[in-house]
């Protein structure tokens, strides 16, 4: 940066404004890192649920839950793991809705994972830590793709 005054562009016209900053290939790598995350939760969630409704022996025994039983929170385990998939692959194909869905995604699964936690602590605690970088990663990098790629469609018209 110069230290030099202010002067404005010659002729009295306005500046382009630079977008470079938008292209972010450290932000596209956690966007990506969201995705995957997403998609291992997802295949975490689906496999823990089915094993709950399965009433497999590698959850806590007479484990108290705060609504239903441990079949009941299977059964929601295997439904948010497959709206994670969805929401995996539609990340990586870069739709406009994927990043809300995602963060939808996330924060519930955070909190199941909460109210899971009597029936497996270490697992539920751990994926509550992916759901924490996967909302980080798309609410702090998810809308630069749309933004970076409005401003090179800017650019080239």
């Amino acid at each position: 940066m110069t230290g030099g005054p202010y002067t404005p562009v010659p002729g009295g016209r306005r500046g382009d404004m630079d977008y470079s900053y938008l292209d972010d290939q450290a932000g596209y790598g956690l966007v990506t890192f969201a995705g995957v995350m997403l998609l291992i939760v997802g295949v975490l969630n689906t496999v823990y649920g089915i094993a709950a409704i399965d009433d497999a022996s590698v959850f806590v025994a007479d484990a108290r839950y705060v609504v239903g039983d441990l079949a009941t929170w299977g059964w929601f385990l295997v439904a948010l793991g497959v709206l994670q998939f969805v929401a995996a692959f539609a990340i990586w194909r870069g739709t406009p809705w994927a990043r809300w869905f995602g963060v939808a995604c996330a924060s519930a699964n955070m909190i199941l994972q909460v109210l899971w936690i009597a029936a497996y602590p270490i697992i539920a605690m751990t994926i509550l830590a992916l759901d924490i970088t996967v909302i980080y990663g798309l609410l702090v990098y998810g809308g630069r793709r749309r933004a970076a790629r409005a401003a090179r469609e800017r650019g080239e018209a």
